[in-house]
């Protein structure tokens, strides 16, 4: 293959004048390091670096690209386990981070800018430490994944990588369309598909479906959501739309004839006269008759966030958190199952005629406006607004996106979307003129994944992740075509099983999810020990892809990767049916990677605490080799159904006392109390 044409900052002339403003050392708890902050003059780039005391500086730097461009200190509001900064300083590192432009900077500038502060960093180090090269890792995760894959394969101002929580050229919108899709249509059957992935449940998660919640279902797990995944949404009736309104302007903006073509061209799901997405069609026209949507407090706070599953709330256009607006109607649409997600509040008459802000919920007479999320003068849309303006309620657009991937059929190395090709490979549904996928990719990371990396590689990935881990893979095989039998030597793909999207150490749900931040961090210090010593990192994981699910072997000689596989049971089996005041026994088997670590911690939930209050005593725990026998006994004083559940923690050196490198797993039971 062509070999890409690689970015050197140095020969850049618009990177040649950077300047520092602040240049301080700080105490920060128990950490203390040289705070340098910056940029370049002539651009929006800033920048800042932390680098530790002489004594502890190990010679390298880790580069943190978060999912949005906006902030170079944003690191600093995480703590503990998230706490970047710290996890880099106590492992002989210096942090950097970088605005990487600005909110307007996007494409190819971000790969240049950012390997123009990495190198710039190398030049404070020599000041700051003496003569030498420091060894540069970049890390970044969803978004910040896609600018981690850029900018290793563009230029070699680093020499390893991890990105996590990966994407494919063909991620967005399309991960987020069919998943909307699925629970709009199943938003009655949630709770019966979660339980039947439970322990104990009935393994069927289509029992019960009529044919078109059946064909729903089967639709969003070939396209890659975890099977799973579902135990966890028992109690949700919509989808998390996460970032999904960001893209919602940019399809409106592209592909403007979509939306009309969807409710009445056929081989679109609108144009069915029966079908679902025109019984949940709402159009209602109103007239407003009291206004309340202004106020000293509506401006939009960017808080810094940085995190794979929050980065995007920077871009809310209000923040509703002190002051919501709203607006009451004179009438309301009736019915029993409104499908009230995605409405927009459509003015059609007075001085924002033509305008629409989206709307949040329905209470009574009262229509609250949502944050706004990318809408550009959100506030100037709201102080038009008066009582007497017409409006209609109007989730036309939203429900007509939700089949958008069906009319997006990419290349055939995209597994997932053979459901909607025809015995020859052609498409089975109308397409669009062009797939947006890749253009959002290359605007927003620079360049689509070609496999082509520049360095080792060690990418995290997470089973249950909602937008779809066969991703991971799909990329994977982006390098085996680069490097061919070399990608040994060079890459590697750890999946973290009971794993969501999210990069925080508390996740949504502890007691169905664990956090990656342990795998995460151990993965930087590994591809570290790869690149300075030679020293190669444990496997990759080993799994199948079938029907867009990614399946992973039982046990961990044949899984490999460097998560513990723990296995729990109540009286012998996942489920157990006992009396009130009946003593149950539970065992869990541990089965611990070989030279991935030992326990450091053993944590039970018998009764749906969230804190895993029971404790067990690590050192009174038999270990044979890889595998250790655990147990516990508890009795339910009243009835009904609980899942109790193990959660484990295993590090490398066996410190209990490493917040940064604890790799953790979980498994459930059922227990069923008459």
């Amino acid at each position: 293959m062509q070999a890409a044409t690689i970015y050197d900052p140095k020969q850049d002339p618009q990177y040649t004048k950077p300047y520092i403003d602040i240049d301080e050392w700080r105490e920060d708890g128990s950490i203390s390091y040289q705070y340098i902050h910056g940029g370049f003059e002539g651009t929006e780039v800033k920048f800042s670096f932390y680098f530790p005391q002489k004594e502890s500086y190990k010679g390298r730097f880790f580069h943190f690209m978060s999912p949005i461009q906006g902030s170079e200190d944003a690191s600093q509001l995480r703590k503990g386990e998230e706490d970047k900064i710290a996890f880099a300083i106590t492992n002989g590192a210096y942090f950097v981070e970088s605005n990487m432009g600005g909110p307007s900077s996007n494409g190819v500038a971000i790969y240049q800018n950012s390997a123009a502060v990495a190198e710039f960093s190398r030049e404070v180090a020599v000041r700051l430490y003496g003569n030498h090269r420091p060894y540069g890792y970049i890390y970044g995760g969803s978004g910040g994944g896609f600018k981690t894959m850029s900018c290793f394969e563009n230029t070699k101002a680093w020499d390893g990588a991890v990105p996590y929580v990966i994407g494919s050229p063909m991620a967005i919108p399309c991960n987020f369309t069919v998943n909307i899709h699925a629970h709009r249509i199943l938003r009655h059957k949630i709770e019966q598909i979660a339980d039947a992935v439970e322990p104990g449940g009935s393994g069927d998660i289509y029992a019960e479906l009529n044919a078109e919640e059946r064909a729903a279902l089967e639709e969003v797990t070939k396209m890659g959501f975890p099977i799973r995944a579902w135990a966890a949404e028992r109690n949700a009736n919509e989808a998390n739309l996460g970032a999904f309104p960001l893209f919602i302007p940019v399809v409106e903006s592209i592909d403007p004839t979509y939306f009309n073509d969807f409710w009445n061209v056929p081989g679109y799901l609108g144009a069915e006269p029966n079908s679902s997405a025109m019984r949940d069609r709402i159009q209602h026209k109103t007239v407003i008759t009291e206004a309340n949507l202004i106020s000293e407090h509506i401006h939009a706070v960017d808080d810094q966030k940085t995190g794979v599953d929050d980065a995007w709330q920077r871009l809310k256009g209000i923040d509703i958190s002190v002051f919501q607006p709203w607006m009451r109607l004179e009438t309301i649409p009736e019915g029993d199952d409104l499908y009230w997600t995605g409405t927009n509040i459509v003015f059609l008459s007075g001085d924002a005629a033509g305008m629409k802000v989206p709307l949040d919920r329905i209470e009574g007479d009262k229509a609250f406006v949502a944050e706004g999320l990318g809408l550009q003068g959100l506030v100037n849309i709201l102080e038009k607004v008066k009582a007497g303006d017409e409006v209609m309620l109007d989730n036309s657009n939203f429900i007509a996106l939700q089949t958008y991937h069906r009319h997006q059929v990419p290349s055939d190395d995209f597994k997932a979307w053979d459901q909607f090709r025809d015995g020859e490979g052609k498409p089975i549904y109308p397409q669009r003129p062009m797939l947006l996928g890749p253009m959002i990719t290359a605007g927003g990371a620079g360049s689509i994944q070609s496999g082509d990396i520049n360095g080792k590689m060690i990418v995290v990935a997470a089973l249950l992740d909602g937008a779809f881990p066969w991703q991971p893979d799909w990329y994977r095989s982006k390098v085996k075509e680069q490097l061919g039998e070399g990608e040994k030597d060079s890459f590697r793909l750890w999946y973290v099983d009971n794993a969501t999207h999210m990069d925080d150490a508390v996740t949504s749900d502890e007691l169905h999810f664990v956090s990656y931040l342990g795998v995460l961090h151990q993965a930087l210090l590994d591809v570290s020990d790869w690149v300075e010593r030679g020293i190669p990192p444990k496997q990759s994981t080993g799994y199948e892809v079938i029907d867009g699910q990614v399946i992973v072997p039982a046990t961990g000689e044949e899984r490999m990767g460097i998560q513990p596989i723990v296995t729990l049971k109540a009286n012998g089996s996942e489920s157990a049916v006992v009396h009130v005041g009946e003593a149950v026994t539970f065992t869990a088997e541990v089965n611990i990677p070989e030279g991935t670590g030992s326990l450091t911690k053993v944590e039970w939930s018998f009764e749906g605490e969230t804190d895993f209050p029971v404790k067990s005593d690590i050192n009174s725990i038999k270990v044979n080799g890889s595998k250790a026998m655990l147990e516990a006994e508890h009795t339910y004083s009243s009835h009904g159904t609980y899942f109790p559940v193990i959660r484990i923690h295993v590090q490398r050196d066996g410190d209990g006392t490493n917040i940064f490198t604890q790799v953790k797993n979980i498994s459930r039971a059922r227990v069923a109390v008459q």
